[in-house]
């Protein structure tokens, strides 16, 4: 199959290569320009868990390939739309006319509606998931993250069309076992807001790197979170249908809290993925906490360890 990944992302990035890996043809899509500072290769150092439970070291020189344009008769069969939430719509908009016969696989946060995130791209060619890798690229400009062994795939109520069931099939090639999620709707704001409450500690430490091991840490990240349960509620989230996640949040967070220090201090796949966060101008955390506290309060929920921490989040990187 003919994958185009939009961006040069850190999820663009590794299931890029590991989707090559698996036999398809990938390209990536930047902006003018990008290509030639880019280079024509990535450094790679991930931990890639599809058939080790702990991870079997990746460190390569990947070369890739790039372009700077895309015209809608393209020959792409998978458009890879992974981005910032706070980018999509101008991601979308640029897409939308230039989409042609290609599922775009939609692979990432979302806040508002999904179905309205998506903008003019026909509906019919959509295809949503969410990655189960991290990461982030150091001043080296090695990316080093990890591969997680499973993928989510979501609709809203309905079974897989035969697009969304393609794209699926992209990932079962390359190895990946499939979550399905029939609320993805509720899924992903709720994973949105277990995300508002980890950067919300992140931000304060300078990055979540600072958090790997780090109890205290870690406790108020839950405790953000849980604060924000009732958001998810205000929205029309049933948590009834997400009981695991929520479990993780209402359970005592001095064992979670203890729980996840020891993982993330012991386990190579969570201290990597959690340790490779050390951008502290990173804006996508920032507009996370931003926009989850924004509608909080138009909900009139509180959020005390959110709001706390807005100076963290509001000043400029």
């Amino acid at each position: 199959m003919n994958v185009l990944m939009f961006g040069r992302g850190v999820i663009a990035t590794t299931y890029g290569w590991a989707l090559e890996r698996a036999g398809h043809s990938v390209e990536f899509y930047v902006r003018p320009g990008r290509a030639a500072a880019y280079g024509g290769a990535i450094d790679l150092d991930l931990l890639d868990a599809r058939k080790r439970m702990w991870g079997q070291r990746v460190v390569e020189k990947w070369p890739v390939r790039y372009r700077e344009a895309l015209e809608p008769d393209h020959d792409f069969d998978l458009i890879v739309l992974s981005i910032a939430h706070h980018r999509l719509a101008e991601a979308v908009q640029f897409l939308a006319p230039r989409v042609g016969k290609a599922t775009v696989l939609v692979f990432g946060n979302i806040w508002s509606e999904p179905l309205d995130a998506i903008g003019a791209l026909p509906r019919a060619q959509v295809a949503w998931g969410f990655p189960g890798a991290g990461g982030g690229f150091g001043e080296d400009r090695v990316l080093r993250g990890s591969l997680m062994p499973s993928v989510v795939f979501g609709t809203f109520g309905q079974p897989p069309t035969e697009r969304e069931q393609a794209a699926r099939q992209v990932f079962r090639d390359a190895g990946f076992r499939l979550q399905e999620q029939p609320d993805f709707r509720g899924w992903l704001w709720s994973h949105f807001v277990s995300d508002a409450g980890m950067h919300s500690q992140g931000l304060r430490r300078g990055s979540l790197s600072r958090l790997v091991g780090e109890r205290d840490d870690l406790r108020q990240a839950l405790l953000a979170s849980r604060e924000l349960l009732p958001l998810l509620e205000a929205r029309g989230v049933d948590l009834r249908r997400h009981r695991g996640w929520a479990l993780l949040f209402r359970a005592p967070t001095w064992l979670t809290s203890r729980a996840l220090a020891w993982a993330t201090a012991h386990l190579p796949l969570a201290r990597v993925n959690l340790a490779a966060h050390s951008d502290p101008h990173a804006e996508e955390p920032r507009a996370i906490c931003r926009d989850t506290l924004a509608e909080a309060r138009r909900l009139g929920v509180t959020a005390p360890r959110l709001a706390a921490a807005e100076p963290f989040f509001t000043r400029k990187a």
